[in-house]
């Protein structure tokens, strides 16, 4: 029996790897991405009594009034499963700020909308989720800098959803 030895990397190949540009750059977006979430969600629970996804929902919801959207749709714009969306939900309902209601041409399918309590708390967490954003994603860059940063990013998501090869 001739087994050949497994190849294990030398640690300094490992390490290149680990700190490649790609690694490095990709880590410093997603890392920025998470602190700029956790300060907006610390605001809006300490100001406005709502999680930073709990405003997502009542972004989409009031976006476009009169709209009818389904928790589906919630679940799929927000990235979330099915049942996660469900226990948003509820948690929403229970709190007031979003009602359900069957959808008028397939009773099988609710719709969810803001409550005038929803939309009130939407209006209040909006503004400070403006002022975080402001202060940690704005101000620290030069407009031209901003302008170019925000123009790269649209770039990215059109071509993570496949409208650019």
């Amino acid at each position: 029996m001739n087994a050949t030895p497994p190849h294990h990397p030398d640690d300094e190949s490992v390490a290149h790897a680990a700190n490649s540009r790609l690694v490095r750059d990709f880590g410093l977006l997603i890392r920025s991405a998470t602190r700029l979430e956790q300060r907006i969600d610390s605001a809006l629970r300490r100001e406005c009594g709502i999680s930073h996804t709990m405003l997502e929902v009542l972004i989409r919801l009031c976006r476009h009034p009169g709209e009818e959207v389904s928790q589906r749709q919630l679940a799929d714009d927000l990235t979330l499963t099915s049942s996660g969306t469900t226990r948003l939900i509820d948690r929403m309902e229970e709190s007031g700020l979003v009602g359900r209601v069957p959808a008028p041409g397939d009773r099988r399918v609710m719709l969810v909308e803001p409550t005038p309590k929803g939309r009130t708390a939407f209006l209040r967490a909006a503004a400070v989720h403006a002022e975080v954003v402001e202060k940690y994603f704005v101000r620290p860059l030069p407009p031209d800098d901003y302008a170019r940063l925000t123009g790269a990013l649209g770039e990215i998501d059109r071509a993570l959803r496949g409208e650019r090869e």
